[in-house]
């Protein structure tokens, strides 16, 4: 096992207790999510400044259009997260996102294969069909287990939810190629910057919550 590789579980097992941590106390939530929205602010900032360089006007506007959406993101979060049913749906689908990481990077170093797209050299269309294979599997058994039930819609949302991580990954390594930096910044060894880890969770997130609120 590589050091980089040592580096990145020992994140994730800090990362995953930290997460519990949030999910049980919500003023843990509220001081976490409000870390992961400033710092995911000064990240783009930093991407936007780098691309931008000579057009203020466009790094006002996407900035402002970043900040309001994670604003938007982060409030609806804590809001629905203040109503136990909600917030523990809320959860899941935040697990099926890692689910969709977890698959994506494990089917991808296992069997490699054909790139997803010049966008990120490192998508593997392995890869892409590991998050979809993991996030289903994963968001069954979750469903199972609190429910004792199965219902052949919770891989629809999977899906979707999946996708949602892999376009909103895909956008922010568009970004980062495009700023000429490997991370948004190297605040978590093994990981990156905050961006990095949460970067698909800004779009599967709602994608997989707007797919459940309109099955059922």
């Amino acid at each position: 096992m590589n050091k980089d590789l040592k580096k990145r579980i020992f994140t994730s097992l800090v990362l995953t207790l930290i997460l519990f941590t949030m999910f049980i106390n919500n003023y843990v939530l509220g001081y976490f999510s409000l870390i992961a929205g400033v710092f995911s602010i000064l990240e783009f900032f930093n991407m936007n400044l780098i691309i931008f360089k000579k057009n203020n006007i466009k790094q006002f506007l996407y900035s402002l259009l970043f900040i309001l959406y994670i604003f938007i993101f982060f409030s609806l979060f804590l809001f629905l997260s203040s109503f136990i049913h909600l917030k523990i749906l809320i959860f899941v689908i935040l697990l099926i996102c890692v689910a969709s990481d977890v698959g994506g990077f494990v089917f991808g170093k296992i069997f490699k294969g054909a790139k997803l797209t010049k966008i990120s050299p490192n998508k593997t269309i392995s890869g892409a069909l590991g998050s979809l294979i993991f996030s289903s599997i994963f968001a069954v058994l979750i469903i199972y287990y609190l429910t004792n039930s199965f219902d052949v819609f919770i891989f629809v949302i999977a899906l979707f939810t999946s996708i949602g991580c892999q376009i909103g990954d895909l956008f922010f390594s568009f970004l980062k190629r495009k700023s000429f930096l490997k991370d948004t910044a190297n605040y978590l060894p093994g990981h990156g910057g905050i961006l990095d880890r949460i970067d698909g969770m800004l779009l599967g997130i709602p994608l997989g919550f707007l797919t459940l609120i309109l099955i059922y």
